[in-house]
């Protein structure tokens, strides 16, 4: 059975400008509880990736392996976990003008834990886990320059 999560955050920068961070590994240690990001097969993080790149996060002692699946330019930024305590997991980050300028951050992922009967703590954890990503997303855009967030 799939479980589910989604939330959801506000930045008053431009969607190019979120968007640019999320295709760029070396800022999510900036603007996430994430330690460190690297390319898998030695990229260079802060540059940007594309459909099929693995980036690995470590976070504390916990590694996660995440592939691009999809791209819409300065609108969705798509990815799988390849690696951990997932059966499967598909993430979504969607992007849309805000009715007052700036920029809507929706995150969501839909996924299936490997141990039976933890779906629920996996979905407590992530929800409130990827609030914090979505919150730092947004406060990181807010004060990077447009379309050049990394720093």
């Amino acid at each position: 059975m799939p479980y589910h999560f989604r939330v959801t955050a506000r930045s008053q920068a431009r969607p190019e400008t979120v968007y640019s961070a999320l295709v760029r590994a070396a800022t999510w240690p900036a603007w996430s509880p994430i330690d460190s990001a690297e390319i898998e097969g030695g990229g260079d993080p802060a540059q940007r990736q594309d459909v099929g790149d693995t980036r690995i996060f470590r976070t504390g002692r916990a590694l996660s392996h995440e592939r691009i699946v999809e791209l819409v330019t300065d609108r969705r930024f798509v990815y799988e976990n390849t690696s951990g305590p997932f059966r499967s997991y598909r993430g979504t980050v969607d992007l849309t003008d805000a009715p007052h300028g700036g920029t809507d951050i929706t995150w969501a992922a839909a996924f299936e834990p490997k141990l039976p009967g933890s779906g629920r703590l996996w979905q407590w954890y992530l929800t409130r886990f990827m609030r914090r990503m979505a919150d730092g997303l947004a406060g990181y855009a807010d004060t990077a320059s447009d379309g050049d967030p990394v720093r």
